[in-house]
Parts: structure tokens; sequence; C-alpha cells
């Protein structure tokens, strides 16, 4: 007999196959239980008819707890009624391992409670749907860089100096000497496309504040890509079609996620649409001002509900182009035409999501490059290798960031972050 994975089930229909599974939830109806199946690929039902198994084998299947595990054998059936469309009429079910008082019940639970239950919140099928979808948008950032002419480049985790702020790095020793949990591999990779042309990153990060909203994590993952020989209009193309791109493949090949998520498909389907709207920052103080936020002025950032309503004026991703250089990193570029800003640009998620990319040209002269460094307070002898960058060769070269887990929420439509991540690590203590 032929162990299959229930996803495989469309391939063995009307044949007697072995499935490795836990038990999700039961129900039982005279005569007949039904089982509701998981085997980390898919879910399905199990159909269980007493007088064609016998009462010895019934009884065993309609006394199973929620979680255990078991070997289910039977015949694979077509059911139009459900939404992934197979089930199995179940021959024989063997117990692998028990389960008993399992926490995490059908019924409604709070979120700190399943953060608690984390490691076994990961088996319902809102957290299978969600990771489904990740490993979705993971496997198409791979697609798109590579087949966009882009290079993998793994920069250290463990680095010695800040691409943002110093006061959000972990410290940490590194033998005799101070080293940092990284903020950024983004000053790494432009050393890269110095040397590539187009190269990403795509790898964890940290920042040393506690987590204060649902939008925000302490360790997450980052795409990083760097482009030599680009500007900053031609970098948001390639960020567009890059969101655009990996709503597409959700949408291609994780009908049944968004399904189990009750995510808005026909809203998804808007997000693929090229090109997204573009406001500048100065535009976007004036928006808000004159609709009654009266907590924001010219040099300010934003903030969720500043970012909330602005995104809520369009009906795509938005850029928010050319913030005031006093609030952004030293290394970017200021506008040709005004020194107050720098040729960046924040893409904000629709729906409330907030920003999900933050890009920028990156400055290629090397006196205002040093002259930065020492107004940011940053120790110039730390960036020499940084610096050099500007002295061997330089071009003109843009780069952006986007953060996986906070487009995992947008694109899935969960409510809070920590929903999109595997384990939460470091959040607000140390997960085991």
């Amino acid at each position: 007999m032929k162990r299959i994975t229930i996803n495989e089930a469309k391939h063995h229909v009307g044949e007697t196959v072995e499935i490795g599974a836990w038990v999700a939830n039961k129900r039982s109806s005279g005569k007949i239980a039904f089982l509701q199946l998981r085997d980390g690929s898919a879910y399905f039902q199990g159909v269980v008819v007493k007088s064609e198994v016998g009462d010895d084998m019934f009884q065993l299947a309609k006394g199973l707890n929620q979680e255990t595990s078991i070997l289910v054998r039977g015949v694979i059936q077509e059911d139009s009624r459900s939404k992934f469309g197979y089930e199995m009429t179940v021959t024989e079910v063997e117990v692998v391992g028990e389960s008993q008082d399992y926490p995490i019940t059908p019924k409604e639970h709070g979120t700190e409670f399943l953060m608690d239950h984390r490691h076994l919140w990961l088996r319902s099928s809102k957290q299978h749907a969600i990771m489904q979808i990740r490993n979705e948008i993971i496997l198409a950032t791979y697609v798109f860089f590579n087949d966009n002419g882009f290079i993998k480049i793994d920069p250290p985790i463990l680095t010695a100096n800040a691409a943002e702020d110093t006061t959000e790095l972990f410290h940490t020793e590194y033998f005799d000497q101070d080293a940092f949990l990284s903020q950024s591999g983004q000053l790494y990779m432009e050393a890269a496309a110095m040397a590539f042309g187009k190269v990403f990153s795509f790898g964890p990060t940290f920042r040393a504040e506690k987590s204060k909203t649902r939008r925000h994590l302490i360790e997450f993952w980052m795409i990083e890509p760097e482009m030599a020989f680009m500007d900053q209009d031609q970098s948001l193309e390639v960020q567009e079609q890059y969101v655009a791109f990996l709503v597409q493949r959700v949408l291609d090949n994780c009908e049944h996620a968004l399904h189990v998520l009750d995510r808005d498909v026909e809203l998804l389907k808007k997000y693929t649409e090229l090109p997204f709207p573009r406001i500048s920052y100065d535009d976007a103080v004036v928006l808000l001002k004159e609709n009654g936020f009266e907590d924001i002025e010219w040099g300010d950032d934003f903030g969720s509900p500043h970012e909330t309503f602005i995104a809520s004026s369009f009906d795509k991703p938005v850029f928010i182009l050319n913030y005031p250089k006093a609030i952004k990193p030293f290394y970017m570029k200021p506008h040709p035409d005004r020194d107050d800003v720098v040729l960046c640009a924040d893409m904000i998620a629709p729906e409330g999501y907030g920003e999900i990319i933050g890009g920028s040209e990156r400055e290629v002269d090397f006196d205002k490059l040093q002259e930065a460094i020492k107004k940011f307070g940053l120790a110039e002898e730390d960036y020499s290798w940084y610096l050099d960058l500007r002295k061997y060769g330089t071009v003109p070269h843009s780069g952006f960031g986007l953060g996986l887990e906070r487009a995992v929420t947008w694109i899935c439509g969960t409510e809070h972050i920590r929903e999109s991540i595997p384990f939460p690590r470091l959040l607000n203590r140390i997960y085991p």
C-alpha cells in the first residue's frame, strides 16, 4: 500500500492508500464518524462508516482525541462539497501517539494564550495557511531576483558598525572586540553590488527596541537588494514589480490558504496592477493637515495613524517620496534640487499595515559621505571600508529592504504581525 501526503490525494482518486496524520478535530453522526485530518501538507476529511469497518474500529475512530497521531488507510474520493476537493473513505485506523487534554481547543483563544503555546499553535489551520503563504513568498523572492539577474550574497549577522540608529543595536562581544547583531545587511550589500552589479540578501535582522505595536518585531527577516548603475526612480520600478510578483504568486499558488484566512482575493488582485501611486513627503504632510491631523509638522516622521490615512487615500500600495534628511540615515543621497530632503521612498501597504519597504539612492561622493558619518557621531575608522567603495570606481546605486513578516501579515490579512513568524524568539522574552 502506497503512503501519500494529503496534498497528493488528487493523484490517487479511487486508490487505497495510507496517510500519516494528526486528528485536528472530529464529529460523529449516528453510525458515521468524520475525522478532520492534517499531515503538514494540507487538511482533509476522513469518513469512517461503522457498517464498513466494524464496531471495534468505529469505536476507536470515534474516540480519538484531538492531536492524536495516526496511520489512516482507505480509498481517496472526490468531494465536491469541500474547498479542498477530496476526502478519504477510511477502512483502518492505527494509533501512533496518544494525545490527552490538548490545550488549544476549537473554541476561541486570546492572542497571549496562543503566544504562550506557540509550539502547538503552529498546528492550527490558520497558522498552517500563513506559513504556506510565507513559504510561497520566500520561494517567489528567489525566483524574482534570480530571473532578474541578481546574485544572493549573505552579509554577516555579527557586525562592527551600524547601518542606521546605533541605539537600536544588540551589543555582544566578539572575543576582545565589541560586536552587534545586524540591524541591516545593506552596507555590505553595497560592497557586493560593486563586485556583482545586482545582488540581494535574505536573512535575520534585529532591533534592540521593545515591540510597542502589532507592527513591530525585535527579530525579523529582511530581503535587501542593492543595484549598481541604478537611480532611485529605476529602483522604485523594481520595488513595485517585486511586490506585485509576490502577491500574484500567492494568488496563483495559495488559493486554499487564502480561503482558510478568509482573505479578499479581489482586493489582492488590485495590488498586482502597476504602477503604484506616488506622493511626496511634502504633499503627504499637507494631506494629513488638511484632514485634521494636528500632531504632524514638516520634519516629523510619520506614525501608524498617519501612514494608515495616507494609504487609505489610495487603493494600492503607495510610495511616499523624499523624506527630510534629518530623519533618515547618513548614507542617503540628498535631492539634487534641495538640501533638506533625500532621494528615498517608503512603500506603505494598504489596509493599515504600514511600511513594507524602505529604500533610497545612496550617497556616492566621498567627501559628503565622510562628513555625514561625522555629523551622525559615528566613528570614521569603523566605516573606512565603506568609504573605500567611493574611492575605487564608485557608481550611482540604489537599494531597498522589505520586511518579510510585515509583508506576510499584509498579504495574509492577519491582525497581528506575530502570527506571521514561526517562533517569537526575541519579542518581549526569550522563547525556548
